[in-house]
């Protein structure tokens, strides 16, 4: 069954069909009026639905800078991903299922009774070994099933862990050590990526220096020979041989730390974001259950790695709260060719897929071939998450991945909210191409201007959230609640979260992000956000990805400067780049004409996909590009030093 789409002058309005509203958890628009009435009970009743060791004594405290949810009840977040499970007769569901980037390597597949013993196998090890309740511990792995063992296992007693993208630097490793005072670390010999065995352990070793890190756990995965210091380094498999495979959940408080999640700050310093396990829990459950309708008979397949929120929130814990199977790959999207994917979610017969705006448009470029090769009628939902996606790699996902009877849910979050905050609900839509949606029920969002006033609708401003902030959104940054306030509420005070993203909104509610506030340039004398222009040069039917930064300009103050990869067979010619100016003057307008376009083969990715915007405003500006160690392609760089003419 199709989509219908009732209203002829909302032709790109998509609407759920009477199918999927049967099937949804919530599928009454009513809910939003009910939840906006009264937040505070909107999110008592979801935290009913998980189990408590002892209920809260307050749902909610709003006090400047220290909002509270759940106190003083005493809650678990490994017992709700894994016991509760086990207990209610589910204990030979399956619960995580591994696919290895090697294709001649079989699958590891665990139930939710077999995930339960790993982790308290490694929970009592790390009890042994002296970790205790607040303990901060590291984790630096690949995408193997021992990432999600070890933020359970943490969770589980009390100990706060900070998980490091396997992709980043010894020294962002190191920084981040030392900031949270990791006593502990847990990291891998190595994994694959395309085919190559990337050495971890070498990365792990040179970034101990002068960090609290005391042991650290190896797990053996390439199996390639590393060095081990025998009075630090303990192999995974001998330190959890023996221990016993049932470890109690520590009752933790409702706003006792769960984790510190390091994201970039604007001074290059790395912010530990801090979330509490009570709002945790409970904003995170809620929102992967009505996001995805999310059932038992669900297979999940986050694309996110463990070291972004996302992999927390929605590879780990908010599929396993809601006791479904989440699927975890190791390795690169195109090995060992560009339907690696797609045949993941034929094989595992995969319902909810979930990945990236960025991840979609490779796709894109890679031509409809690949995943017209795979059965994809098991997929119920699509999800995209990480940056605005532009109107055709929308369309393209709607029409070819989901085969037009899968709602898109667009959501926008953040590091510091935990759990997404705007989108569009399965069983009520619209979906709307490069539309988020509206703010999840029980959350308050609003666009304001510089002054914090509300804008017009259609207007474009600030995006804020207002209070009661919700359940999940960081109570603060590890050490400095000073840079906390000035951060998050130094804008307008401590009565508006300022997410720092730009946004419009139109009269049902509907949000469209239009970028980060870092991304908006001004461009004589108009506000205009780099992703807009994107997403208007991504509308010309020979372009496949685009990229926008800005440049300073003597005259206009900054003007944007557009980094254009083609579609297969396209050739890049002025003509081209003049027919690229006419559909940015058509979807914007002059001012928002590119001062150049440079046509590339590539642009500078980080191993999960995203665009490195830095690296290429750097270039355009003649500054120095920092770190690319985390590129997953730095060679790019030196290819498009020559195109734009940069000089070291």
């Amino acid at each position: 069954m199709k989509w219908v789409q009732p209203d002829p002058k909302r032709e790109n309005w998509y609407w759920p069909t009477e199918a999927l509203k049967e099937r949804a958890w919530i599928s009454d628009p009513h809910i939003y009026e009910t939840a906006g009435a009264d937040p505070v009970h909107f999110w008592a009743q979801r935290a009913e639905e998980l189990v408590w060791f002892q209920k809260w004594k307050e749902t909610h405290v709003d006090e400047p800078y220290a909002y509270k949810w759940f106190v003083g009840g005493k809650i678990n977040i490994s017992y709700n991903s894994l016991d509760r499970h086990v207990e209610a007769g589910q204990g030979d569901k399956v619960a995580l299922i591994w696919e290895p980037e090697p294709t001649q390597e079989p699958n590891r597949i665990l139930t939710y009774r077999e995930l339960l013993a790993e982790v308290s196998r490694l929970a009592n090890a790390l009890k042994r070994l002296g970790i205790k309740k607040g303990d901060r511990v590291g984790i630096y792995l690949p995408m193997i099933p021992e990432a999600v063992i070890a933020m359970q296992a943490c969770v589980r007693i009390g100990a706060v862990h900070t998980v490091v993208f396997s992709a980043f630097s010894a020294e962002s490793l190191r920084d981040r050590l030392l900031d949270s005072g990791a006593r502990l670390l847990i990291t891998a010999d190595g994994y694959y990526r395309r085919g190559k065995v990337i050495d971890l352990k070498l990365q792990a070793d040179q970034a101990l220096a002068g960090t609290k890190v005391e042991k650290v756990i190896v797990v053996r995965r390439t199996g390639h020979p590393i060095p081990m210091n025998p009075n630090r380094d303990l192999w995974y498999p001998e330190l959890v041989q023996g221990e016993k495979d049932f470890c109690p959940a520590e009752p933790m408080d409702g706003e006792d730390l769960a984790f510190i999640l390091y994201t970039s700050g604007t001074t290059g310093k790395p912010k530990g974001v801090m979330h509490a396990t009570g709002g945790y829990a409970v904003q995170v459950y809620a929102t992967a259950k009505w996001d995805f309708n999310l059932h038992e008979d669900d297979v999940h397949f986050c694309t996110a790695d463990v070291g972004w929120i996302t992999g927390h929130s929605y590879l780990n814990y908010g599929p396993l709260m809601n006791g479904v199977a989440t699927v975890v790959y190791e390795g690169s999207p195109d090995y060992p060719d560009f339907g690696r994917m797609w045949q993941i979610i034929e094989k595992h017969k995969v319902t909810v897929y979930y990945t990236a705006p960025t991840a979609i448009r490779m796709h894109v470029k890679w031509g409809d071939e690949w995943p017209k090769k795979y059965d994809l009628s098991s997929l119920r939902v699509l999800g995209t998450v990480g940056e605005p996606i532009n109107e055709e790699a929308w369309l393209w996902y709607f029409k070819l991945i989901g085969g037009e009877r899968c709602p898109i849910i667009d959501t926008w979050w953040q590091t510091e909210t935990g759990a997404t905050c705007v989108q569009a609900l399965p069983g009520i839509g619209p979906f709307i191409p490069t539309v988020a949606g509206r703010p999840f029920p029980g959350i308050k969002a609003k666009i304001v201007d510089a002054g914090g006033q509300p804008v017009k609708l259609g207007e474009g401003g600030y995006l804020v959230l207002e209070p009661p902030f919700p359940p999940a959104l960081t109570r603060g940054l590890y050490g400095d609640p000073e840079k906390f306030k000035a951060t998050y509420f130094g804008e307008f005070g401590p009565k508006l979260y300022f997410t720092k993203d730009g946004a419009r909104m139109d009269e049902m509610g509907n949000i469209r992000i239009t970028g980060r506030v870092d991304d908006v340039m001004n461009v004589a004398g108009h506000r205009l956000a780099t992703a807009e222009v994107e997403d208007a040069l991504a509308q010309h039917p020979l372009v496949s990805e685009v990229a926008v930064v800005s440049r300073p300009d003597d005259i206009k103050g900054e003007v944007p400067v557009a980094f254009v990869l083609l579609k297969a067979g396209a050739q890049p010619s002025e003509e081209l780049k003049k027919e690229l100016i006419k559909t940015v003057d058509k979807h914007i307008g002059p001012t928002a004409r590119p001062a150049e376009i440079f046509f590339t083969e590539d642009v500078p990715k980080t191993r999960s996909g995203k665009i490195m915007r830095r690296v290429l405003k750097a270039l355009v500006r003649g500054e120095p590009v920092g770190d690319i160690t985390t590129l997953r392609n730095p060679e790019v760089v030196e290819l498009l030093k020559q195109v734009v003419g940069y000089k070291d």
